[in-house]
C-alpha cells in the first residue's frame, strides 16, 4: 500500500472521526451506532492509505511523504 493521504487530510480525518465517535458516545437511541463510522477516517489517517482514494486515483500526500 502506497500512502495517498496527506498531512492536512489526516488532521481533517482525525477531527471528523473523533467527532463521530463522540456522537456514538453521547448520542441517543439507535442512531448513536452511526457514530461508529468514525473509526474509518481515523484508521485511514493512521495508515495514510484510503482505499477510495486509490480507486479514484486521488493522492493528497507529497511525493516525499511515504511509508
Amino acid at each position: 500500500m502506497q500512502a495517498n493521504v496527506g498531512r492536512v487530510d489526516k488532521v481533517i480525518r482525525i477531527i471528523g472521526g473523533i467527532a463521530l465517535l463522540a456522537f456514538a458516545y453521547y448520542g441517543q437511541g439507535t442512531s448513536r451506532w452511526l457514530g461508529l463510522i468514525g473509526i474509518v477516517p481515523i484508521l485511514t489517517a493512521v495508515t495514510s492509505f484510503c482505499p477510495l482514494y486509490a480507486l479514484l486515483g486521488v493522492k493528497t500526500c507529497e511525493v516525499s511523504e511515504r511509508r
